[in-house]
This record gives structure tokens, C-alpha cells and sequence, in this order.
């Protein structure tokens, strides 16, 4: 149980992440957005969007209707508004997520805990591991890599386990070596039991904060995933009032 608790916010807020990119929509077109135009690439075909409405597909301008004019200007606003927001959403959540294992962890075993380097690693890690998807070059540039998803789900996970694997070994090395110390001191003869007395304390004050922050997550996955499927709404939309030839 503590090697699945111990990590549990960093982790959680990667897989909302991931459910967030994911939800019941399942992408299948890059979407390129910057200062000029957003691309959309992929499946939906080769559309570029400029600010105002103009759409050309495979480099080919289109003749639009006012209704289709309206639905790309929708599109390509709500895909600017949309993506930073959900990077920077994201972001905040790792930010925080990490603050709050690093307090417990200085609190319940010290600030020289090696366990805080571990965190610190899959907290940047992970967010490698996200930019894949979400790739911010700066504040107008962004690319959303469709593809990259299944592979950053597998890396990320491993990347998860090694850092658990991790963190459990020295947890309870520290644990042990504190235990053995605090023994010598009392003349107490059971150190094991100290040991595990201090994994079972770290074990419930991780637990008791992801109670306090569950909700958030969920319904920020949630909310994610509603704006994720209104602008594949609006993509499909869209892609209907387009010239069929």
C-alpha cells in the first residue's frame, strides 16, 4: 500500500492529464497554433485556419460559406483559448502536487530525505513526459502531437515505477537507519517496530492529503475532457460546412 500511496499525487495528476488529452474523444490530427493560422493535420485532412476565418486545405484556398466562415473562426478561437489553458492547468497541478509530497516528506522524515530527490526527478520527468503532447515552444506557439499519447502513457508509467521503486527503498532505509538510531538512544529493542511505526505514519499523511485533493482532480479531468469534446464538436462542425471538392 505505501509503495502505491507514496507517489500517488505527482501520479495522479499525470494519468488526469493524460485523461484530459484522452477523455471519450480520441484525437486524430495534429493541431498546430500560432500567431498566423492553426493547422489541424491528420485525419481531419491538411486545414490551416487564420485568425478571421480563412481556411485552406492541402494548401488550397476554400470558398466559404458565411455559416462555414463562422464555424472556422470558432474553431481555430476555442483552440487558442483552449490549449494553453489546459497546459497551464496542467503545470499548476504538478506545481502543487509536488509542494505538498515535498512538505510531507521534510515533515514526517527530514529535509535531507533522499526521498525528496526522487520526487523532484519524476516531477520533471513527468512533465517531459507530458510536453510530448503538449508541446508550448512560448505563449502563441503550441503543437499538440496526437500520436505521441499511447507512447508517453508506456514511458510514463515506467518512469512512475522506477520512482516508486525508489522512493520505497529509501524510505524504509531511512527508516530503518532513524529506527535503529532513536533504539540505541532508548535501549528499545524492538527497532522494527519503530521503523514501521514511521513508514505508517508518512503512509497516512499521504493518504489524508490525496483525500483533500481527489475531488480537484477529478473534476478538473472532467472539465477537461467536456472542452476536449466541444472543440472535436466544433472540428467536425466544421468539416461538414467545408466545400467537398
Amino acid at each position: 500500500m505505501f509503495k502505491r500511496v507514496s507517489v500517488g499525487l505527482l501520479m495522479t495528476v499525470a494519468l488526469q492529464a493524460q485523461a484530459a488529452y484522452e477523455c471519450n474523444v480520441k484525437p486524430q490530427d495534429d493541431i498546430i497554433v500560432s500567431p498566423q493560422s492553426v493547422k489541424i493535420i491528420g485525419a481531419s485532412g491538411d486545414l490551416s485556419i487564420s485568425p478571421n476565418g480563412d481556411v485552406t486545405r492541402a494548401g488550397k484556398a476554400l470558398t466559404l460559406s458565411n455559416d462555414a466562415r463562422q464555424k472556422a473562426k470558432e474553431l481555430q478561437t476555442g483552440l487558442r483559448r483552449e490549449m494553453p489553458l489546459l497546459d497551464s492547468q496542467i503545470q499548476q497541478r504538478l506545481d502543487n502536487a509536488k509542494v505538498t509530497m515535498d512538505k510531507i516528506i521534510v515533515k514526517e522524515m527530514g529535509s535531507d530525505s533522499k526521498v525528496r530527490n526522487h520526487l523532484d526527478k519524476l516531477s520533471v520527468d513527468l512533465r517531459g513526459e507530458l510536453s510530448r503532447i503538449l508541446e508550448k515552444k512560448d505563449a502563441e506557439n503550441i503543437i499538440f502531437h496526437h500520436q505521441a499519447i499511447q507512447q508517453v502513457q508506456a514511458e510514463g508509467q515506467q518512469k512512475i515505477n522506477q520512482a516508486m521503486g525508489a522512493v520505497i527503498q529509501d524510505s524504509v532505509n531511512e527508516m530503518g537507519t532513524k529506527s535503529i538510531n532513536l533504539s540505541d538512544l532508548s535501549g528499545s529493542k524492538n527497532p522494527l517496530k519503530s521503523m514501521l511505526g514511521g513508514l505508517g505514519n508518512l503512509q497516512q499523511a499521504i493518504r489524508d492529503e490525496w483525500k483533500n485533493q481527489e475531488k480537484d482532480f477529478e473534476n478538473f479531468g472532467k472539465d477537461a475532457c467536456d472542452r476536449v469534446t466541444v472543440l472535436d464538436m466544433q472540428r467536425a462542425a466544421l468539416l461538414s460546412a467545408l466545400p467537398q471538392s
